[in-house]
């Protein structure tokens, strides 16, 4: 099976290890960015997208919400799938639910009936514990841990060991800090910064 690698920078790494690691033969990836010659040993080809995707497995291996989900709607528009990648040392619930193009990176847990969208990173570390949503496009960052029956909306930013408490709702294109204790509910749009919300200016 062949898959295309779309991206080159830093979180294209994790990705492309990720597959290696799930079995999938190097030479069975072809990588497809904007700019560059080489990418992890592999010739990079252009354009990202080709008006002609049909018959494509594709991951959006970029790092930025919004980029990341515009990425996924061209490669849809042109008649691609989406390849969803699940490090070997991941822990997966076979109850939970995993969208098309996601990532679940090197140990991550996603728990008994969690839900996780399309085009989701769950990066190195993070726990999705049981009956948590995470909705499509949004990043759960290393070391991040969802408390049980957390809902996370769309385009949502999770920073680096930041932990949100069982049974809140986060709204989408929030963007919560590194390092913060989100105790209670962030409606669409707010950033939280440590234990309460940025002032907004």
């Amino acid at each position: 099976m062949n898959a295309v690698l779309i991206g080159a920078g830093g979180h294209a790494q994790v990705v492309f290890e990720a597959m290696v690691a799930s079995g999938l033969d190097p030479l069975h990836i072809v990588v497809r960015a904007d700019k560059g010659l080489w990418f992890m040993g592999m010739p990079i080809q252009t354009p990202e997208c080709l008006p002609d995707m049909s018959g494509l497995a594709c991951h959006a291996a970029i790092g930025n919400n919004a980029v990341r989900k515009a990425m996924i709607g061209r490669v849809m528009a042109a008649g691609g799938s989406l390849h969803t990648v699940v490090h070997p040392r991941a822990i997966v619930s076979p109850s939970a639910r995993i969208g098309a193009g996601s990532l679940v990176a090197a140990g991550a847990i996603v728990s008994a009936m969690a839900s996780v969208g399309e085009g989701v990173i769950v990066n190195h570390g993070a726990v999705v514990d049981h009956d948590c949503v995470v909705s499509d496009a949004t990043h759960i960052a290393p070391g991040v841990v969802l408390g049980g029956a957390v809902r996370i909306g769309r385009q949502v930013l999770v920073g680096s060991n930041a932990t949100v408490l069982p049974g809140l709702v986060i709204g989408d294109d929030v963007v919560v800090g590194a390092g913060s204790v989100v105790t209670k509910d962030i409606a669409s749009g707010q950033v939280w910064i440590g234990t309460g919300l940025a002032a907004q200016e």
